[in-house]
């Protein structure tokens, strides 16, 4: 397997890990950077775009990485929550008057991005077009009764999250959650992330390879859930509508759905997180005091939506046994099969991580956990001279 990308001395265990997630661990197709301060320290890929390819993955390829798309939203809220042009708790409806509909005219936004709305999905099918559109949807929300007493409790909104917390942006702003993501943070970074990626470069685009069955024969738990027509997991992933089947067309691609669909590197999702974290070439995203209220926990426990443990701040996953990023410390958020980009101020890096190749959600990584823990031994006071 060749390996391209570099690692600063004192990062080689890294690549190691990264090596062996190839021969060892079922990689297909993968990149991973590592930030520490404003520069990168680790910074590979390799692989194929394709399991039974010859395309390389370079550090050009651009991924889906789903559910990591949610932190990089959180980021735009917390800009405009910071200028002041969002009150994180002033009701929805403040911006988005039909969101009052149902008895939800007093939920806070901040429910929104910690996933304690209620509004984990909507119970209708939506066709490829109604999800691509942004209307349907939207409308379909602002009209659903919450599943549970706003606040009471948490359960994941895996895609609602994307149009609750957009629609908020776009009514504030007057343009579309891509749109402000594109001009107030990818632009100024110099991001190869993109939500809605224009069809000029879907050509760089490696599929998503569903995850393998499990050697055992016994699908984990949230998948269990997602294959019950009953369950609120079912129609929370879209399910009923084949999301899963519809994610490696080029129209979804090109959609704005700012909780499941971004494309980026894994230079980029790292770069991001630095700076939100400290500045990078003149730009700093938030000021520390905004990360710091973005990043305190709101919620873990046991999700409604998925069934096990899991732990959010606002818009930001924390870690939970299944996502555990770097440990206490650490908030940033994983994508269903696999990629995930996340902070950790207290070790001071940033990790972005990319895979075309899907794993199950349960139980963490096996593939990333070896990479995370080894950019921590390297990070210590031992592991660097």
């Amino acid at each position: 397997m060749d390996i391209g990308g570099t690692v600063a001395r004192g990062f080689e265990p890294v690549r190691d890990e990264f090596e062996r997630n190839f021969a060892e661990r079922g990689e297909v197709g993968a990149a991973c950077c590592v930030y520490r301060g404003a520069e990168p320290v680790v910074d590979l890929w390799g692989g194929t775009t394709a399991a039974d390819g010859e395309a390389p993955y370079t550090d050009r390829t651009l991924q889906m990485v789903a559910s990591a798309t949610k932190g990089a939203l959180a980021i735009v809220a917390h800009r405009l929550a910071e200028r002041g042009e969002i009150d994180l708790d002033a009701p929805v409806a403040r911006y988005w008057p039909e969101f009052a509909a149902e008895g939800k005219a007093d939920l806070p936004v901040r429910w929104l991005l910690s996933h304690q709305a209620g509004l984990p999905a909507i119970h209708r099918v939506l066709s490829e077009e109604d999800i691509a559109g942004w209307t349907v949807p939207v409308t379909a929300l602002a009209a659903e009764p919450s599943a549970w007493a706003p606040g009471t409790g948490h359960g994941y909104h895996a895609i609602t999250y994307g149009w609750l917390v957009g629609e908020v942006i776009n009514r504030v702003t007057g343009a579309t959650c891509g749109q402000v993501f594109a001009d107030e943070v990818a632009r100024p970074l110099g991001l190869d992330l993109h939500i809605g990626l224009p069809p000029a470069e879907h050509h760089r685009v490696a599929p998503l390879i569903l995850a393998p069955p499990p050697a055992h024969g016994q699908p984990d738990e949230l998948t269990t859930r997602l294959l019950d027509p009953d369950s609120i997991a079912h129609w929370a992933f879209l399910i009923p509508s084949g999301l899963f089947t519809i994610m490696n067309d080029p129209v979804i691609w090109a959609a704005e759905l700012p909780a499941a669909n971004g494309m980026g590197t894994a230079h980029a999702l790292a770069r991001l997180y630095a700076a939100v974290i400290g500045e990078v070439d003149g730009v700093r995203l938030l000021a520390p005091g905004t990360v710091a209220h973005a990043t305190v926990e709101h919620c873990r426990g046991i999700d409604r939506v998925v069934g096990y443990e899991t732990a959010y701040a606002l818009g930001f996953q924390l870690p939970f046994p299944f996502r555990p990023m770097a440990g206490p410390g650490s908030f940033g958020h994983y994508g269903l099969g696999g990629s995930v980009g996340f902070a950790h101020p207290g070790h001071g890096f940033t990790l972005g991580y990319t895979v075309n190749q899907m794993g199950p959600a349960t139980p963490a990584d096996r593939r990333s956990v070896p990479l995370v823990d080894a950019v921590v031994r390297c990070c210590s006071p031992r592991g660097l001279p």
